[in-house]
């Protein structure tokens, strides 16, 4: 069996026992992972989803496919996540979701996210591509609404390609089970107009041994993160990032902040790196909705969000997987310090 059978079970039990929810399933992607979600959720056409404007741009397409009108609440500096003082504000008698990122491996408010969300009466679902297990008052990313994981190649825990669905509603997990396989509960008994989301047996059988290594992978990514933050300390125009208290951070990303009082601007910064052998990333240019495509799109609600405008032109993220070497960890801090301190 190399389409969908036992080893995609097995993945989905395991990974649901990691997030802390009741139920796993596995899809095709992390994008197909929300637009199943939304779907299931039987969001009509004009109803909306809050989400935030710094995020790759799959949180903004899966809120699109799924026939959604996409909006957006600024986020807070210190750890790149929506503000919850700010959703409120953009919450419409139209709002039905609210869709927190889990940026770069380090849980939203979610105790701020959730207590909006019941006295609005709003469903939650969580973009948490890039945070697999990452906590939020000890509680596991993708078990507060519907979670939502990405095991794309570059992610914490990857399959190469694939997604997967968390939640504690056994209904829920029923309908995204059959929708992901063409609308069938059983062979030829069709219960819905569905899609093709089934992940293979090959995929699943790729993840299954990472989650028994996974806390040993995320602790030496927490090891590398505090090397650089104490490396990197004290450089002028330099704002390293930080686990915010009560949260626990897998860091999928590294993201520092070069701003307008460093020696460098960010596009110069990362020129040197490059020439003194040092990878890095930008993740992400700009807010989700600048860009023609979506300007001008009837379901994105395009609006002032200054704080996310700021960051997207000063982030800049460093290497911090598992294989970076004690030795790596001194060139990368040597020559951020070349080249702002």
């Amino acid at each position: 069996m190399l389409a969908q059978g036992k080893v995609v079970e097995e993945f989905e039990q395991k990974f649901a026992e990691l997030t802390g929810a009741k139920y796993g399933v596995a899809v095709t992607s992390g994008t197909t992972a929300l637009v199943a979600a939304v779907q299931a959720l039987n969001l009509k056409p004009g109803d909306e989803v809050v989400t935030s404007p710094f995020t790759f741009v799959a949180t903004l397409n899966a809120i699109l496919e799924a026939g959604a009108t996409a909006v957006f609440a600024d986020i807070s500096d210190d750890d790149f996540n929506i503000d919850p003082d700010l959703i409120e504000q953009a919450i419409t008698p139209k709002t039905k979701v609210l869709m927190p990122v889990h940026l770069y491996g380090q849980a939203a408010r979610m105790d701020r996210i959730m207590a909006i969300a019941q006295a609005h009466r709003l469903q939650v679902i969580e973009d948490a591509a890039q945070a697999h297990g990452a906590e939020f008052n000890g509680q596991k990313v993708g078990s507060f609404g519907v979670g939502c994981f990405s095991f794309y190649g570059t992610k914490n825990l990857t399959t190469g390609e694939g997604g997967m669905v968390t939640t504690s509603d056994a209904g829920l997990a029923d309908t995204l089970r059959v929708m992901r396989n063409q609308g069938m509960k059983a062979r030829y008994q069709y219960e819905m107009a569905g899609h093709n989301y089934r992940m293979t047996n090959v995929q699943a059988a790729m993840g299954i041994p990472q989650i028994a290594t996974y806390t040993q992978q995320v602790q030496a990514r927490q090891a590398n993160a505090q090397r650089l933050i104490e490396g990197l300390a004290g450089i002028p125009g330099l704002v390293t990032p930080k686990q915010m208290p009560g949260r626990s951070h897998v860091w999928h990303q590294f993201t520092v902040r070069v701003t307008k009082d460093a020696k460098l601007g960010r596009d110069e910064f990362v020129d040197g790196l490059r020439d003194k052998g040092v990878g890095s990333g930008i993740y992400y240019p700009r807010v989700v909705f600048d860009y023609p495509t979506y300007l001008n799109h009837p379901r994105v609600r395009a609006s002032v969000v200054p704080v996310a405008s700021r960051v997207a032109t000063e982030v800049v993220s460093l290497p911090v997987h598992p294989g970076v070497s004690s030795e790596d960890l001194d060139q990368i801090i040597a020559a951020v310090r070349e080249l702002l301190a």
